[in-house]
């Protein structure tokens, strides 16, 4: 009989995490690496990535890359399975949110949103399915939002990249689940991000978000632990296709 206490174990796994240099991309890099992965993180700054992987160790290694610069997806590809082997896993927590009122949104701004959030994960996964097919095992892991089903000030752009991670997540898992590769995406409350740094910079406006949470409070980057584990290891085998909100209940109320 298997020991459940093994099923969050990732030794032996390899796992990709973009935006690794900041924010919850790093804490992911983190906790998969805490959990016996090898992680290679991915994101724009090298000396972010550097510290990462001092902080780690041996186990992490750093690719410095632009993941949303399509024509670069197949020499990304080698550089991420150069050390540690293809991954069995990929996170893909890089994203972009230029915060642009509807009114004013550039043609820039949506398409830079648009290659980051939405068009990235499509094509880094593509990229890495062949190998983790051959294993008959894998875990892509997408970001969500509370905007992937709420709409927010000046989150047009934003927003409708994390509406189509959702229904990308459901379409990965339709394409590829019946060879082993769950997809899934976790959609994150508010937790104090780079990304967020102006709403946490706003105490009255961080107290009504917190006040709006069934949990009466912000989230911490040790709340993104747990659920992405899970939805990384064995624990998750027959989950697939889902969103899973880790908003303290934000998206109950």
């Amino acid at each position: 009989m298997d020991d459940p206490r093994t099923l969050l174990d990732l030794t032996g796994r390899v796992a990709c995490v973009t935006g690794a240099s900041s924010g919850l991309g790093r804490r992911a890099a983190i906790a998969l690496a805490a959990a016996g992965a090898q992680v290679v993180g991915v994101a724009r700054r090298l000396e972010a990535l550097e510290d990462l992987s001092a902080e780690i160790g041996d186990s992490c290694a750093a690719v410095a890359a632009d993941v949303a610069d399509r024509d670069g997806i197949a020499a990304l590809q080698m550089a991420v399975s150069a050390r540690f082997g293809a991954p069995d896993i990929i996170v893909h927590a890089a994203g972009v949110n230029t915060r642009q009122a509807a009114d004013d949104v550039t043609a820039e701004g949506w398409d830079q949103t648009i290659a980051l959030n939405l068009t990235a994960p499509f094509f880094l996964s593509q990229a890495f399915v062949p190998a983790m097919r051959e294993k008959g095992w894998g875990r892509i892991v997408n970001f969500a939002s509370l905007q992937t089903t709420r709409a927010f000030p000046g989150g047009i752009a934003y927003g409708a990249t994390k509406a189509g991670i959702g229904q990308l997540t459901r379409a990965m898992a339709e394409a590829w689940s019946c060879d082993g590769i769950t997809a899934n995406a976790i959609g994150p409350g508010f937790f104090p991000t780079e990304l967020t740094e102006a709403v946490f910079s706003d105490l009255d406006r961080a107290a009504r978000n917190a006040a709006q949470t069934c949990a009466g409070r912000n989230g911490t980057l040790q709340d993104l632990d747990g659920p992405l584990l899970f939805l990384c290891s064995d624990a998750s085998s027959y989950v697939t296709g889902q969103v899973l909100m880790v908003d303290g209940g934000f998206t109950a109320k």
